[in-house]
């Protein structure tokens, strides 16, 4: 089958960041996603560009930008779309924030959105899709040509424990610690057709495959292939989806940058004759389950022998490498913010350390709702002086 790829204008960007709706009073997950969108009818599906998406879990919406060409841009588009969301939700007691889980609401509460593709993703998938009360960041972004898409793909999975391990931010969950740095790279990552990219040689061995999986039924659209990362031939970009739910636009940022400044690399080799490095499937693997576990902690692979090195040093040396290129695409304040995470610590990290501090996981809550407020991390002694 041929599956035509628009392609991008350079490196432009899209992002869609999914938000938790919070009780103000509780500090659950509050299901009323429908109500709330209701109240911005230009924001929403009804619009011209909706910047607002219902999605699975009714406790859940997902604000997207438009097509941006700097992570500047695309911090400005959240931002202004934020702020009217947030009003809409504090006149009915909701409050936001973004963590890959939720840390003490059960998944059995959830309601789901009244959706038809949702009511037979549930039918299909069950259990599986009935627990996914989870949260991510996805970054698109734009690919010259459909010959360079599968090739950037096979380039970025060596990245997914970098993604993953500066953005842990799910080691609760259901009101336990799960003892990994993300519980919700496990949930979603069941899915049949989740988990990395299948590794393949080019554009033609991509529509084959994605025939083949609607001839054998496994899919009814390519649109329900889940991959961590993956091509979007409607868009004209590859989809990076290997975060977890972000706490702050500042870390959003660095997300952006981080994408934005590897594929922009990766087409500069490739206008060079350069071959892209493609990882050994099991490499891939293996390393996301490394950082799924252990997070910047992590020991990765770092070749097909099997040699190994601490991540902290992989995510250093990968920001050293991509300055210059942050550098000509305007987001190396950006992404700075990389070498902050690995100083001040990721999500899970701070989640963690108001927990060892003597914090609840109520606490762990309202540390998410003043990150993604005032765009800051907080300590433990932050979240406890501010109730009283």
């Amino acid at each position: 089958m041929a599956i035509d790829f628009t392609p991008s204008r350079g490196a432009t960007l899209g992002i869609e960041w999914e938000l938790q709706l919070i009780d103000e009073r509780t500090r659950h997950l509050r299901q009323d996603a429908r109500e709330v969108l209701a109240a911005l009818p230009s924001l929403g599906e009804g619009g011209a560009e909706p910047r607002i998406h219902a999605e699975l879990m009714e406790s859940m919406v997902e604000v997207v930008t438009g097509i941006d060409h700097t992570v500047g841009e695309a911090k400005d588009d959240l931002a202004a779309t934020l702020a009217e969301l947030r009003a809409a939700a504090a006149a009915r007691g909701t409050t936001l924030a973004c963590l890959g889980t939720h840390p003490i609401s059960d998944w059995r509460d959830a309601v789901m959105a009244p959706v038809q593709r949702y009511a037979d993703l549930i039918e299909q998938m069950q259990w599986l899709a009935r627990r996914i009360q989870t949260f991510g960041v996805h970054v698109h972004v734009g690919v010259t040509g459909a010959d360079r898409a599968i090739p950037i793909v096979n380039a970025l999975s060596a990245y997914l424990p970098h993604f993953l391990a500066l953005t842990a931010s799910s080691p609760y969950w259901s009101g336990g610690d799960t003892g990994l740095a993300s519980s919700r790279a496990v949930v979603f990552g069941q899915l049949p057709t989740a988990g990395p990219p299948h590794s393949l040689d080019d554009w033609p061995a991509f529509e084959e495959y994605m025939e083949t999986l609607l001839r054998a039924g496994t899919i009814r659209s390519i649109k329900e292939v889940w991959w961590d990362i993956r091509p979007h031939p409607d868009f004209g970009t590859v989809e990076i989806r290997m975060f977890d739910g972000i706490p702050t636009m500042r870390e959003v940022g660095m997300a952006a940058a981080l994408c934005q400044s590897l594929v922009a690399l990766f087409e500069q080799q490739l206008d060079r004759g350069y071959t892209l490095p493609r990882p050994a499937a099991w490499v891939v693997r293996d390393n996301k389950w490394r950082a799924t576990r252990y997070g910047l902690d992590a020991i990765v692979i770092t070749d097909d022998s099997g040699r190994t090195a601490p991540l902290r040093d992989a995510v250093y040396e990968l920001v050293r490498e991509l300055e210059p290129v942050a550098g000509r695409l305007g987001c190396a304040e950006e992404l700075k913010v990389a070498g902050e995470v690995l100083e001040q610590g990721a999500p899970y990290e701070r989640q963690r350390a108001i927990r060892a501090a003597g914090g609840t996981l109520e606490h762990v809550v309202d540390a998410a709702i003043i990150e993604l407020a005032e765009d800051r991390f907080v300590t433990f002694g932050e979240v406890v002086r501010g109730e009283h």
